[in-house]
């Protein structure tokens, strides 16, 4: 569990520092020497960390990077000492998967502690082996009493806030290790493949902000390459990887992963981009996201898969993660009187309605990659979430979130509660149909926290449709607003085994809790 490896030298093509050589918070590599007899022998090494997705009461999935083509191997063990350990062997990695691989455990001990390393084995000789990296995480409880605990955020390298040597790096990532959630929800926009990272950007006080940079994010991403070095790009920062290797994750996508405001068919008007078909685009950006993550419901060397898909977390807790952006129609003014398509896709509602009504979960949070009653616009006349501004009945995409909020009243699906980010600021919304133009639904809470490493926005308008009520917000007055001039934002949410009671924290870098709420158990509606 000592051991850390470092991430491997790359040549002046790979890593561009700018004028960063001389900063010694955050160098790279970043972490501890490794044997010399390590470094020189020429064995597999897995310098970009591990990590774990999708954990369930019996299961996860273990993710490593190779250096080069190798076989992945895992252990699994109760104790640290990885006495009477468990093998699991995965994967050959290779160049097909931009050496990445993750390899599935199953059977595993509901409610527990594993601990587990991830050896690479030379392909031509498994006795040539590089040096375990290890890591840890807790399944899932079988039992109601042992309550759950974790984190949601997402928007991380944003408007060209990167990996900074001279605060840190992502110094928010180890304030939400140190919590020790059960696990951490990403809401998406994981990399910024439409932002370029520059070597310094001038801030409006005199201060100068210093990034790590690299070649991959001197473009917007258009080849499968580009779109893997972005996602590569968060890795070479400590915190996220010693994030990783303690803290499970459940990651969904947005727009960022591939272009800001992108929707299925859209052809571009970009001078950036050679490549206009933004479906192109978006293909090689989920075959890099499916590499990097790892998803139960995709496989890297696979193009099949979906995100859209249920994490059971125990008897407490189902977590129905949305994809908001793969079945999309256009964006458009959103004044359509009738949309089967919407934000959703027809297919992906007629999912979520069915596992909402199956779900025997006390909670169930709806994980959305976007908010349901703030406007976000897309140029002078567009739309990009659900909200287009219109106070008055449902039109266009809201027609399609008036049917799911429908079905969760009149199926008395209890426990609903909705976590978003995407507009990088934090707030709480009640939304209640006394105060709606449509009425047949039943009250809901929906949570807004974000940015990790991004700028930070003014808060959004509100729409009228489904009536809420913005209990909480904090937010910049004005746009892109540093880190390191505004603490980043995360939410925390606590269950209790034994009253069964929600809280929810929207809390800010630094250790303040800026709002909490607690929400009882049972009700179809809040």
């Amino acid at each position: 569990m000592s051991y850390r490896p470092r991430i491997p030298s790359l040549d002046r093509r790979g890593v561009l520092r700018g004028s960063l050589v001389a900063s010694a918070a955050l160098t790279l590599p970043a972490v501890g020497a490794a044997a010399p007899a390590f470094a020189l022998s020429g064995r597999p090494r897995a310098a970009w960390g591990v990590q774990v997705g999708d954990v369930t009461a019996s299961s996860a999935l273990v993710w490593v990077r190779s250096d080069r083509p190798a076989r992945m191997v895992v252990e699994t063990s109760a104790t640290e000492s990885f006495r009477r350990a468990r093998t699991w062997h995965g994967p050959l990695v290779g160049s097909g998967t931009d050496f990445t691989g993750t390899t599935p455990l199953y059977g595993l001990p509901a409610g527990e502690q594993v601990h587990y390393r991830v050896t690479l084995c030379d392909p031509e000789d498994p006795r040539r082996t590089g040096k375990p990296v290890s890591g840890t995480f807790r399944t899932a409880p079988a039992r109601r009493r042992d309550g759950v605990r974790f984190l949601w955020s997402g928007d991380i390298a944003g408007q060209g806030w990167g990996i900074n040597p001279d605060i840190g790096g992502y110094v928010v990532y180890d304030e939400m290790r140190r919590l020790d959630p059960d696990f951490f929800l990403c809401s998406g926009d994981n990399i910024y493949a439409d932002g370029v990272i520059e070597p310094s950007v001038p801030l409006p006080d005199g201060r100068v902000w210093r990034n790590v940079t690299t070649q991959e994010k001197s473009k917007v991403a258009e080849t499968l390459a580009e779109y893997r070095g972005n996602f590569r790009y968060n890795l070479l920062d400590h915190n996220l990887r010693e994030f990783n290797a303690q803290v499970p994750s459940i990651i969904q996508w947005d727009d960022h992963e591939v272009r800001n405001n992108w929707y299925p068919g859209q052809i571009l008007d970009d001078p950036r981009y050679t490549e206009k078909d933004v479906d192109v685009l978006a293909a090689r950006s989920m075959r890099a996201f499916r590499e990097y993550f790892p998803v139960s419901t995709l496989r890297a060397s696979s193009d099949e898969g979906r995100v859209h898909r249920v994490v059971r977390h125990g008897p407490l807790l189902d977590v129905f993660v949305l994809d908001m952006r793969s079945f999309r129609n256009a964006n458009s003014p959103g004044r359509q009187p009738d949309d089967t398509t919407g934000i959703l896709g027809a297919q992906q509602l007629r999912w979520l309605k069915h596992e909402l009504s199956r779900s025997r979960a006390v909670w169930k949070v709806i994980a959305a990659d976007m908010p349901l009653g703030l406007v976000v616009t897309d140029g002078a006349t567009d739309f990009e979430a659900v909200a287009q501004g219109d106070p008055g009945a449902p039109l266009g995409r809201e027609l399609q979130i008036a049917e799911l909020l429908r079905h969760i009243k009149h199926r008395r699906i209890t426990g609903t509660v909705w976590l978003t980010a995407d507009v990088h600021y934090t707030s709480a919304q009640h939304y209640e149909p006394e105060r709606a133009a449509f009425k047949d639904f039943a009250p809901f809470w929906e949570f807004v926290s974000g940015p990790l490493a991004a700028g930070q926005f003014p808060a959004n308008a509100l729409d009228a449709t489904f009536g809420p009520d913005q209990v909480f917000v904090r937010a910049p007055d004005r746009a892109n607003v540093s880190p390191m001039e505004s603490p980043q934002f995360f939410g925390e949410v606590d269950i209790d085994g034994d009253s069964g009671e929600l809280t929810v924290r929207l809390r800010a870098q630094g250790g303040s809790v800026l709002f909490s709420k607690v929400l009882q158990p049972g009700r179809v509606g809040q």
